[in-house]
């Protein structure tokens, strides 16, 4: 197969594969008796045309950029770590101690120890499937996959056993203190003008008594950690002693051993990496927009991230757009199932499409591009 230039492989392999899915996708809406422009319409429109859909989105966007990175991580050492979800699960667990019983007098403080505790808990519980393949040559993915209904199974019983409120029928945790609840993007003074902007139609409705008062979206100040996390995993990987050995060791670990690179130290360390930026993903949602702990916290973007990392490229930049596209994805498919007769199945089915081209059909798109950036002198002497 001929290789691709680096541009083309970076943008023009994803870009196609969108289009079709895109593609595919219109053909499932015609055959179902919808129109695709209106739903694309309505989809941008409910995802990107108010400042209320850029908060969902981007909230959905930044939990999918901890798991999309969490995955990176792991993939460049040679790993599969499909237990992001159990992670999450096990990183709320954590935030959620922090909160009730570590309060601080400023959420920032709280917020440092939260992150922390996210951290610990979800490299804790990614240390275990890593120990075992380390010394025990368990796979990766089926010890991963296992840990995600022990993390669910050990959560709900935290929840019910431990953690629920006396009197409470609901499994989830007491709410948290206000004193560490994070800002959101229309607490923030330099949001808070673009968020009046948009009227009835946005964030500002009327209240009871005839007061504007805001609706309030899940969007907050984890996102710029997200942006932070994104940077931080560049330099890791690209610019470090470590970075250098687990990308080693992912390419060739023959070679990286022979070269005095400990497969068991990297395996541990490229696991346990994973699992905290896994865990990391509590911060938006248990801290930030529940604020409580909730049986399923985690809500599925342990797997989406596995999405986000093979469409961006297991690189940071690709996996934060991605992110924004599978948070547009989830926003926009709940428009269409809120303001249309197109069920909201239909987001899974993209979310499918888009897995499908960007992951499995990844080599028929570049066996397609290849015939077009085939070398001269190969094309001359195939025409002698």
């Amino acid at each position: 197969m001929t290789k691709l230039p680096t541009w083309a492989d970076v943008v023009l392999v994803p870009v196609i594969s969108l289009l079709l899915a895109a593609f595919v996708a219109a053909l499932v809406l015609l055959a179902i008796g919808q129109s695709p422009i209106q739903a694309l319409n309505v989809m941008v429109e409910g995802a990107l045309g108010s400042a209320y859909g850029w908060g969902y989105t981007l909230y959905y966007a930044t939990s999918f950029i901890f798991t999309g990175l969490a995955v990176t991580i792991a993939f460049h050492g040679g790993l599969f770590n499909i237990g992001g979800e159990g992670q999450a699960l096990l990183g709320g667990l954590g935030v959620s101690l922090v909160c009730l019983y570590l309060p601080m007098p400023h959420w920032t403080m709280t917020l440092l120890l939260a992150m922390l505790a996210a951290m610990v808990f979800g490299g804790a519980w990614a240390a275990v499937p890593a120990y075992l393949q380390a010394k025990r040559g368990s796979h990766i993915v089926i010890t991963t996959i296992m840990f995600n209904y022990i993390a669910a199974a050990l959560l709900i019983y935290i929840l019910v056993s431990v953690l629920r409120p006396t009197g409470s029928m609901d499994p989830a945790s007491a709410r948290f203190p206000d004193a560490v609840g994070l800002p959101k993007f229309h607490d923030m003074p330099f949001l808070q003008d673009l968020f009046l902007k948009y009227g009835p139609d946005g964030l500002l409705k009327l209240s009871k008594e005839g007061l504007p008062t805001y609706q309030r979206v899940p969007a907050n100040v984890t996102f710029f950690i997200a942006l932070a996390a994104c940077f931080g995993v560049w330099r890791l990987m690209w610019h470090s002693r470590l970075g250098y050995e687990i990308r080693a060791f992912g390419k060739q670990e023959k070679a990286a051993n022979y070269a005095g690179i400990s497969s068991f130290k990297i395996i541990m360390i490229a696991m346990i990496l994973s699992g905290a930026f896994s865990g990391l993903m509590a911060i938006n949602n248990v801290m930030g927009q529940a604020e409580r702990l909730l049986q399923n916290s985690a809500e599925g973007a342990g797997f989406i991230g596995i999405a986000v990392a093979l469409m961006g490229r297991n690189h940071p930049l690709g996996v934060l757009l991605a992110a924004i596209l599978f948070g547009f994805l989830y926003q926009g498919g709940a428009s269409l199932g809120l303001e249309t007769t197109i069920p909201i199945e239909l987001r899974t089915v993209l979310q499918g499409l888009v897995i499908l081209f960007t992951g499995a059909l990844d080599i028929m798109v570049r066996m397609m591009l290849g015939w077009f950036f085939v070398p001269k002198t190969a094309t001359a002497k195939g025409a002698a």
